[in-house]
C-alpha cells in the first residue's frame, strides 16, 4: 500500500472527491502524485481517469463551499473576455473568465480550493475575481474552445478553389514598395479569408489591428467569432491588399473610405463585398459586408412569417398604392424582406425604382439608384426624379428626414406603392416616429397600408436540438400561458459538427400591423407610442415577443435566443 503523505488534506474538496469516487486515502495519494507529475489539478486527474462524475462533484462542492454553480453549455465560449488574463495563467490554474460586471471579473473554476488563482487574476486583471463553480470536463473543453488557435494559416493555403477565383480589380499594383507578385502569400491569404466566408454563409468580415495582435472575425447568424490571428507585422499588407481589390486609395490612411469587391466564383455566380475602412489607434479597421444576390430570392415562405402575417404582407404589397414600412435595427433583415416583396412584384407590367445607400442586392428588372449625398443625390432628390419617370412601385432605402417622409407619403397618396424602412423598435413606435418627424397625422392615416417590425433569431440545428424542461415560474414569466404548460415542448441548443453552438441559419420574428379604424382615430387624436402599443395588443396583434414565443413553441428556436433578440 502506498504511503499516505502527511500533507494530504482530507477536508474540503479532497474529501468530496474520495466520497464521490469511493476512493481510499491511498488511492487519492496515488492520483495526487500523478496530478503533480502531469501538472494538472487533482480533480482533472480524477475526471480524466473516469473515477468521478464531474457534475455530481460540482453540485456537492457548490453546497459545501457556498459558491454558485453554472452550466458552461449555456454560453458561447468563443466570445468570453479572455483578454483580461494571459493564456499561460488560464492553462496554469485551469480557470476561465466568464464575464465582467463593473470592477468584478467572474471566473469559472472546478477546484474551489485554488486560492492562488484568485490572487494571480486580481494582480493581472486589476479586477476583483468572483468564483463560479463549473463541471471539470466542460471546463477543459471550454478552455480549448476559448483559446483555440484558428487554422487559417499563411502556410496552409493550397485550397484548389483559390485557383479558380477571379477578383475583378487591378492587378500587379505596387503596395508599400512591393508588387502583388512579391506578396503572393498575402494575396492568397486574403482570397482564402473571403472564400471561407462565402462557404460558411457569413454576413460580415472584420479585420481589426491592435497594438500587439491582428484579429479577423466573421459574423455568422448574427454573432461574431474569431477565425484568424495573422502576425501583426503583416496587418498593413493584408489591409492594403483589401484596399487594392476595393479600388481604394492605398496611400490614404487618415480618413474612412468605401469600396467594393466583386468575386467571380464561376461563370454563373458572382459575390459582391461592400468594403469600408476606418482609421483606428493602431491602423485601419476593415469591415466587409457580403452581398449575396441569392439572399433576396429565398422565397417568402422561408422568411419566418406566421400564416396570417404573410397574408397581411402580401395583401399590402399587392395594393396599387399606399406606404409599406419595415422597421428594426441594423442587421435585422429589413432589406431581405423588402427585396422579397419586390421580387414578387417584379414583372414586365410594372416599373420599379429603388433609391438605396448603398445598393446591396442587384436585381434584374429593377431600376436601382445609389444615393450620393456628396454629389447632391439624396433620397429626396431621387424620389422626385422617380415621380417624373412614370413609376408603379418605389422603394426608398430609409426615411431619415421630414423631406423624404413627405415625398414618400405624397407618392403613396397619388397612386404609387412605396416601400421603405425606419429605425424604430416596434410597429406602434413607427407611427409615433413619423409624427415626431413632422408628418401630419391625417397624412399618416391616409397613406400607410402596413407597418412591419422584425428581428432575426438563430434557428436551432435540426440534427442536435434536444428537449429541455424549465420551471413553471420561468415559463410564465417568459410569457407562456398557464393552461399550455403541461403540453409545452421546448428545445435547447446542443451543438454538433453540422452547426455552430447548436444553431444553423436564422429565422425572422415579425410584428405585422395594419391600421384599424380605432388605430386611425387614435393617431388623429395625437396618441403616443404607449397608447398605440396598448391598442395594438387589444386588437390581437402579436408583438415581437409573442411572435418569438410562437417560434419556441414550434421548436424553431430556443427561449434563450428569443430573450436575446426581444429583450427590452
Amino acid at each position: 500500500m502506498a504511503t499516505v503523505s502527511t500533507d494530504l488534506k482530507l477536508g474540503g474538496l479532497t474529501r468530496l472527491l474520495m466520497e464521490e469516487g469511493g476512493l481510499t486515502e491511498s488511492d487519492i495519494q496515488i492520483h495526487v502524485n500523478e496530478a503533480k507529475q502531469n501538472k494538472i489539478p487533482l480533480i482533472t486527474q480524477l475526471v480524466d481517469s473516469k473515477l468521478i462524475n464531474s457534475r455530481a462533484v460540482a453540485g456537492k462542492a457548490s453546497v459545501e463551499f457556498g459558491l454558485p454553480f453554472f452550466d458552461l453549455d449555456a454560453i458561447d465560449c468563443r466570445s468570453l473576455p479572455i483578454s483580461f488574463v494571459t493564456e499561460q495563467l488560464i492553462r496554469k490554474h485551469h480557470v476561465l473568465p466568464l464575464f465582467v460586471r463593473g470592477k468584478t471579473l467572474f471566473i469559472a473554476l472546478s477546484d474551489p480550493t485554488s486560492h492562488q488563482v484568485v490572487e494571480d487574476i486580481k494582480f493581472q486583471s486589476l479586477l476583483r475575481p468572483e468564483i463560479i463553480l463549473v463541471e471539470e470536463d466542460k471546463l477543459s473543453k471550454a478552455i480549448e474552445v476559448a483559446l483555440e488557435v484558428p487554422d487559417t494559416s499563411m502556410m496552409d493555403l493550397l485550397d484548389e478553389d483559390l485557383e479558380n477565383l477571379n477578383v475583378a480589380g487591378p492587378e500587379d499594383i505596387v503596395v508599400d514598395g512591393q508588387s502583388d507578385a512579391d506578396e503572393a502569400p498575402v494575396v492568397r491569404f486574403v482570397n482564402k479569408v473571403l472564400l471561407d466566408a462565402i462557404k460558411k454563409g457569413v454576413s460580415d468580415i472584420h479585420m481589426e489591428p491592435y497594438e500587439k495582435n491582428f484579429r479577423i472575425r466573421y459574423r455568422q447568424d448574427g454573432m461574431l467569432y474569431s477565425v484568424a490571428s495573422p502576425p501583426s507585422n503583416i496587418a498593413t499588407r493584408i489591409i492594403s491588399r483589401v484596399k487594392v481589390m476595393s479600388r481604394m486609395d492605398i496611400a490614404e490612411r487618415r480618413v474612412p473610405q468605401d469600396g467594393r469587391i466583386k468575386l467571380a466564383l464561376s461563370k454563373t455566380r458572382a459575390i459582391d463585398f461592400r468594403v469600408n475602412t476606418c482609421p483606428t489607434l493602431f491602423g485601419e479597421k476593415v469591415v466587409m459586408r457580403i452581398l449575396d444576390p441569392t439572399a433576396a430570392q429565398m422565397g417568402i415562405e422561408k422568411l419566418g412569417f406566421e400564416p396570417e402575417q404573410q397574408e397581411l404582407f402580401l395583401k399590402a404589397i399587392n395594393k396599387p398604392y399606399g406606404l409599406v414600412l419595415v422597421t428594426g435595427p441594423t442587421g435585422s433583415g429589413k432589406t431581405v424582406s423588402l427585396y422579397t416583396g419586390l421580387n414578387i412584384l417584379n414583372s414586365i407590367e410594372r416599373n420599379i425604382s429603388t433609391a438605396e445607400d448603398p445598393v446591396e442586392i442587384t436585381v434584374e428588372g429593377i431600376n436601382q439608384v445609389n444615393v450620393n449625398v456628396k454629389a447632391g443625390l439624396t433620397f429626396a432628390n431621387a424620389l422626385r426624379a422617380f415621380l417624373r419617370q412614370d413609376p408603379d412601385v418605389i422603394m426608398v432605402g430609409e426615411i431619415r428626414d421630414l423631406e423624404t417622409a413627405d415625398i414618400a407619403v405624397k407618392a403613396a397618396q397619388t397612386g404609387h406603392l412605396v416601400l421603405s424602412t425606419l429605425h424604430t423598435n416596434d410597429a406602434p413606435q413607427t407611427l409615433n416616429r413619423l409624427m415626431q418627424m413632422g408628418v401630419a397625422p391625417f397624412n399618416i392615416v391616409s397613406a400607410v397600408n402596413l407597418i412591419m417590425a422584425q428581428r432575426l433569431a438563430r434557428r436551432l440545428c435540426e440534427h442536435c436540438k434536444a428537449p429541455v424542461k424549465y420551471p413553471d415560474k420561468v415559463l410564465l414569466s417568459a410569457g407562456f400561458k398557464e393552461d399550455e404548460l403541461a403540453s409545452l415542448e421546448i428545445f435547447k441548443a446542443v451543438g454538433c459538427e453540422r452547426c455552430t453552438n447548436g444553431y444553423k441559419g436564422r429565422v425572422g420574428i415579425y410584428q405585422v400591423m395594419t391600421l384599424s379604424e380605432n388605430m386611425c382615430q387614435m393617431i388623429l387624436e395625437g396618441g403616443n407610442a404607449l397608447q398605440l402599443t396598448r391598442l395594438a395588443k387589444e386588437e390581437g396583434i402579436n408583438d415581437l415577443r409573442a411572435s418569438g414565443l410562437n417560434k419556441v413553441r414550434m421548436g424553431i428556436t430556443s427561449l434563450e435566443e428569443v430573450d436575446r433578440v426581444t429583450k427590452e
